[in-house]
């Protein structure tokens, strides 16, 4: 029961403190409304200033496979041979393929290519510039070399006139300084030089003709000229190239722009110009190849011609007609061997112009020719091998480094490789020549044969045969150029657009809900942060409130702040029922609550002077005599007494200090004067100030004191000095049972309050209360939305106030003292 009892009060106790700070901020609803519809309009204003912006997406299928093979027939195990020797997996191709589409070296181009380092919008008198693609009345241009070597762009404002002249401003960086020109031109197609380049305008004939046909104002347009690297970083800020998913090839595009079809324009031409980069590096082998085969048939061709032109001249002298019969037969055998011959040295004069080419320092780093007519398979494979690592380390080197690990390891292989190339062909080449030398052996025993045959003969059966070999090569040169040919054809696309790029119907920015969301929230955020920032900067007592939050001592009333009376201090008029006289009633009630039954001392301090404890001393004494008690106040602010100004006694000369002094020859009950204001009233000064206060206050002979007016008196009231500013009250504090301690509100600082903590903690006295004085009822009343009843005499007046207690702050105690 008594738990949920607890519960209960601190239910009721949250619900009060949300109750008092709805009604503290409502206190302030000009400024709610005011900083809403301030920031309603300001979000307002800027949507109206930013252009739309819009999503754009396509999807394209990025054929893996395909770029792993050169375009010449490279073999289709190469992936497994640099796998195996150490070098670049190919698990990460699709990833290196994302990573080229969205390169800066491929949106350059793309940017250069459409012109988009160039961004024309037209003026509005109330909103952002309507940007203008393809459609602008005039056209701007710079060439993209000119453009490439700006510093900081350059700002063209442009007026077209109804009488067709073009008012032209520009701004420009050059050497780091801003610079500006205008200039007037009387028609276009006109031409405007400039330190950083010469810009060309052209009219959109079509254009103005629709435009002036709808209205006649003059066209003001804004015109932004950046380099094409500058324009290439802010595209791909906004472009993105993702996977759809882990298990395919195929990666979402998407850019958002303020213009859709310029973004649709720009995704399409981001995918040709990957497509066509892609098939140049496929194509690169087959390119070679071309290039070595019509050298070869260039050099072959001359050399079939020379042969020809000697076999002709031959027989014009010789007069060579026909072979005998003998010859014949000895021919039919020694021909095997010439064709075996033939096909020897055209293998040999194949492999030693690959030597030559391998060996030239110039093709170092280029792809060998292949599958020009070599028999060796071992020596076509490893060229197909060298050839494919040499095209995937340029790939990587796209996206990479020198230094990348994969590109190291890769060049680790290719000069492997190339070893092996040139030791291979170094083989075959030997190996071709020791067959020829067993083929020659046995022609030359057939040629003994046919020895009797004429001189003419052998001669003629040279030349024949060097034409022979040159006619077969220059045939099999011919045949693979066109194979070559057809393998250049034949390239597929790495790239193919599987969903056409296409504009959302809505701006994704700016999102108009949420910038009015968050101006509503601002609005409502803004004058709450300053109230709770005002309220955090406050450094004084206020109210209530403000005494619960630093201690938890009992409060014993909240004093309103009131009018004085001309002469003295006294508010509390016997037979009244008015806010005063109630206020004190209330504290009353409850210091005598607290109040034990011997318990009938009672001390009154505070922090510092001012705080109004004198008149709270002095106007709880009167209420007490109304109530029928004999009270008694005393002066004990020895220092500085200030008991006299607050009954507006005429004989301050003696009091409480004269008989501290010489308690063995003055009477103390001689320095009493009975008050004018209650029979029950007896005041006794603070008197003269002495030499020695403290000393004073700490004689025993002030127990004596308080234990004889004890006699007479119901309860005495001791007026003491500030106790946070001397150690006169603590000292005196001995003979209290009692002490409270006055703030004034709007007066006390919160800091130097901290010090009734310490005496709470430390227990300098039986029992600690506090009241709270001069506190202004008009504002209480507009905070919190109820007045005087709420807290005077009913409810939370006599309260004990079970606060927060924030606890003792050693180093502001100290400063205090």
């Amino acid at each position: 029961m008594i738990e949920e009892q607890n519960n209960l009060e601190t239910q009721h106790e949250e619900s009060v403190n949300l109750y008092a700070i709805f009604f503290k901020y409502l206190a302030y609803w000009p400024w709610f409304v005011a900083s809403v519809l301030g920031c309603l309009i300001l979000a307002f204003v800027y949507l109206r200033y930013q252009a739309p912006v819009y999503n754009i997406t396509s999807a394209v299928l990025i054929k893996e496979g395909d770029s792993k093979k050169g375009g010449a027939g490279a073999s289709g195990g190469a992936a497994d041979i640099l796998q195996s020797m150490g070098g670049l997996s190919m698990t990460n191709s699709f990833d290196n393929e994302v990573e080229i589409l969205q390169s800066r070296t491929l949106l350059k181009k793309v940017v250069t290519h459409l012109g988009l380092y160039i961004t024309t919008s037209e003026e509005r008198f109330f909103g952002y510039p309507q940007p203008l693609y393809q459609n602008a009345p005039v056209q701007v241009y710079l060439s993209p070399q000119e453009a490439e070597q700006l510093e900081g762009g350059v700002q063209l404002k442009l007026n077209y006139t109804r009488e067709n002249r073009l008012e032209v401003r520009a701004k420009y960086f050059l050497r780091g300084e801003e610079q500006e020109m205008e200039k007037t031109f009387d028609k276009l197609p006109a031409v405007f030089p400039t330190p950083v380049g010469v810009i060309s305008f052209t009219a959109n004939d079509s254009i103005l003709k629709e435009r002036r046909a709808g209205e006649a104002k003059d066209i003001r347009l804004l015109a932004s000229i950046t380099s094409p690297t500058a324009a290439a970083a802010a595209y791909g800020g906004s472009l993105t190239v993702s996977p759809t998913s882990k298990t395919t090839t195929i990666a979402q595009v998407s850019l958002q722009n303020t213009s859709k079809q310029r973004a649709v324009d720009f995704i399409n031409c981001l995918v040709a110009f990957y497509n066509q980069d892609a098939n140049d590096e496929k194509n690169e082998v087959a390119q070679k190849t071309a290039a070595f085969i019509e050298d070869r048939i260039g050099i072959i061709n001359q050399e079939l011609g020379n042969t020809e032109n000697q076999l002709a001249d031959f027989k014009q002298k010789s007069g060579l007609t026909d072979l005998t019969s003998d010859a014949q037969l000895a021919l039919q055998e020694n021909s095997r061997y010439e064709q075996l011959r033939i096909e020897n040295q055209t293998q040999i004069r194949l492999v030693e112009f690959l030597r030559d080419y391998i060996y030239n320092p110039a093709n170092e780093e280029e792809v060998i020719p292949a599958n020009v007519g070599l028999k060796d398979q071992d020596l076509s494979s490893l060229i197909d091998q060298y050839n494919t690592m040499l095209i995937e380390r340029k790939r990587l080197l796209r996206t990479s480094s020198e230094s990348n690990p994969a590109v190291i390891n890769l060049n680790t292989g290719i000069e492997a490789m190339r070893s092996n190339v040139q030791t291979t062909v170094a083989s075959v080449l030997k190996g071709l020549q020791i067959t020829k030398a067993d083929l020659e052996r046995q022609a030359r025993k057939f040629e003994g044969r046919i020895s009797s045959a004429p001189q003419q003969e052998k001669e003629f059966l040279s030349i024949a045969r060097q034409q022979e070999i040159k006619a077969q090569l220059y045939i099999m040169l011919l045949q693979k150029r066109e194979e070559n040919a057809i393998t250049l054809a034949a390239t597929a696309t790495n790239g193919r657009i599987i969903e056409e790029a296409l504009a959302d119907r809505l701006p994704v920015a700016p999102n108009k809900k949420m910038i009015a969301l968050i101006a509503l929230v601002l609005g409502l955020g803004l004058p709450v942060g300053f109230v709770y920032l005002r309220d955090l900067l406050k450094y004084k007592i206020e109210n209530r409130d403000d005494v619960e939050r630093i201690t938890d001592v009992a409060i014993l009333a909240e004093l309103p702040k009131c009018k004085t009376p001309e002469h003295g201090a006294i508010v509390v008029r016997e037979n009244k029922n008015d806010l005063m006289e109630e206020t004190f009633r209330g504290l009353r009630t409850n210091l005598l609550f607290m109040l034990g039954k011997e318990e009938r001392v009672i001390l009154f301090s505070s922090t510092q002077p001012g705080e109004g404890k004198s008149f709270v001393a002095g106007n709880t004494a009167v209420s007490l005599a109304f109530l029928g008690k004999k009270t008694l106040i005393v002066g004990m602010d020895i220092r500085k007494p200030g008991l006299s100004k607050v009954f507006n006694l005429s004989r301050r000369a003696e009091g409480i200090t004269n008989y501290l002094s010489d308690p063995e020859h003055v009477n103390l009950f001689d320095m009493i004067q009975h008050s004018d204001i209650s029979p029950n009233l007896d005041i006794l000064p603070g008197g003269p100030v002495p030499p020695n206060p403290t000393e004073l206050v700490a004689r025993t002979v002030l127990e004596d004191a308080i234990a004889k007016l004890k006699e007479r008196y119901d309860y005495i009231i001791l007026d003491t000095a500030p106790i946070g500013m001397v150690t006169d009250t603590a000292i005196i504090g001995r003979v209290a049972d009692m002490c409270v301690y006055v703030c004034r509100a709007d007066y006390t600082p919160k800091a130097g309050y901290h010090y009734i903590n310490v005496l709470r903690d430390e227990h300098k006295f039986p029992r600690l209360a506090t009241v709270i004085n001069g506190i202004d009822m008009s504002k209480r009343k507009n905070s919190y939305g109820y007045g005087y009843g709420a807290k005077y005499g009913y409810g939370k007046g006599y309260g004990y106030g079970y606060g927060y207690g924030y606890g003792y702050d050693s180093e502001q105690h100290s400063s205090r003292k």
